[in-house]
C-alpha cells in the first residue's frame, strides 16, 4: 500500500468557510493557528499533501494572509514538528522570539513549530514544506529544544539539492513501495540536515556527538540485518567496542537497546500503515528471528500486542483519499 497525494482547496466556499477550513487543514498537518486575511473579502487557499514514512510533505499557495501560533497555543507537546520551509513565489515576513526574516523565492527557513511564532504574507504566495518529527531530528543529534529559526538559500549548494530532492519525493512519493519510503525519508531528513549543519544552527559537531550519529546512521542503514551487532557496528566506524557502549550508556540506553527500539518502532509503523503484511513477514523483515518473541519484546515496549494493530487495521473503513 503506498500513499496517495491529497488536495484541498477554499476555492468556492464563503468567506467564514474559507478560514474554518484552512485553520482545520493546518490543524491536521502540524497544529493551531490563528489565521486573518488582511482585510481581503476571501482567503484563497490550495495544499497538496502527502507522506513519506514519517515525514509530511506539502506544496501551498495562499493569497494574502497572516497565520500565527500565538503564546496561548504554544504547548510543545502538541506541535512536536520542525518546519522545513521553502519559498518558491513571492514574500513572506516571520517573526519568532523577535526576530523578523524576510523570505524571498529561493529562501529556505527552517523553525521550531511549537514556539510562537507569525507568518505575515502581503500577496499570493507558494511554498514547499516539509513537516519533520522532532524525534527523528532528535536521534541524529539535532538539539530541538535551543532550536533558532534559521534562513538558508535553496538557490545553490546543499540547500538547492536539498530542494530538488524533497520536490522530487513529492512526486514520486505515490510510486514508492514501504520500504523504498523509509529509505527516501531517511536520506531526505541527511539532506535537509546538511545546510543546516553547514550554518552551525543547533548541531553539536564534538567528536563523540559526531560519532553517535555515525553509528545511528550505521545502524538505521543495517536495521534489517539479524545479524546487526556491536562487533559488527565497532568495526565498521573504527572504534572500540568500549567507546561504542560509552556512547550510548551517555544517553541512558545500550547499543541493543537502540537496535530493538529502532527494529519495533519501525515495525509499529509499517503495521499501521500496511495492512497487508502478517506480523511475522514484518517481524522477519526488520531482523527478528522469531515472531513469539517479537510479540513479546513489542508487547512490553507498546503495551498492546501487534496482531492488534492489524485487527484495528482491518475494522477501520478506509481513508478518503479527495
Amino acid at each position: 500500500m503506498v500513499d496517495t497525494v491529497h488536495s484541498l482547496t477554499t476555492s468556492g466556499l464563503s468567506p467564514k468557510k474559507q478560514i474554518q477550513c484552512w485553520s482545520d487543514a493546518l490543524t491536521d498537518l502540524c497544529g493551531q493557528f490563528d489565521i486573518d486575511p488582511l482585510k481581503a473579502s476571501s482567503l484563497e487557499a490550495r495544499v497538496n499533501y502527502t507522506t513519506v514514512s514519517k515525514l509530511k510533505l506539502c506544496q501551498i499557495e495562499v493569497s494574502q494572509h497572516r497565520i500565527a501560533h500565538t503564546v496561548s497555543r504554544s504547548k510543545a507537546s502538541e506541535h512536536p514538528y520542525v518546519k522545513i520551509l521553502f519559498q518558491t513565489h513571492g514574500v513572506s515576513y516571520f517573526e519568532q522570539e523577535g526576530r523578523r526574516i524576510e523570505l524571498m523565492p529561493g529562501d529556505c527557513l527552517a523553525y521550531d513549530v511549537s514556539c510562537p511564532h507569525t507568518i505575515v504574507s502581503p500577496a499570493l504566495t507558494r511554498h514547499e514544506v516539509v513537516i519533520v518529527p522532532k524525534a527523528l531530528l532528535q536521534e541524529r543529534g539535532f538539539h530541538t529544544a535551543r532550536m533558532s529559526a534559521c534562513k538558508l538559500s535553496a538557490r545553490t549548494g546543499t540547500g538547492r539539492i536539498a530542494y530538488d530532492f524533497v520536490h522530487a519525493a513529492f512526486d514520486q512519493a505515490a510510486r514508492l513501495s514501504p520500504n523504498n519510503a523509509v529509505v527516501v525519508a531517511d536520506s531526505l531528513i541527511d539532506l535537509l540536515l546538511l545546510p543546516l549543519r553547514e550554518a552551525d544552527t543547533s548541531f553539536d559537531r564534538g567528536g563523540p556527538e559526531a560519532m553517535y550519529i555515525r553509528a545511528q546512521a550505521f545502524i538505521r542503514e543495517h536495521l534489517r540485518d539479524p545479524d546487526l551487532c556491536i562487533d559488527q557496528i565497532s568495526a565498521a566506524l573504527g572504534c572500540t567496542k568500549r567507546y561504542l557502549h560509552m556512547l550510548f550508556s551517555d544517553r541512558g540506553m545500550t547499543v541493543s537497546d537502540y537496535i530493538w527500539q529502532a527494529r519495533l518502532q519501525n515495525c509499529r509503523h509499517e503495521l499501521e500503515t500496511h495492512g497487508g503484511k502478517t506480523v511475522t513477514d514484518v517481524a522477519f523483515s526488520w531482523g527478528f528471528s522469531s515472531s513469539s518473541h517479537f510479540s513479546r519484546v513489542f508487547r512490553r515496549y507498546f503495551g498492546i500486542v501487534p496482531s492488534s494493530i492489524q485487527k484495528a487495521q482491518h475494522s477501520s473503513p478506509a481513508p478518503d483519499a479527495s
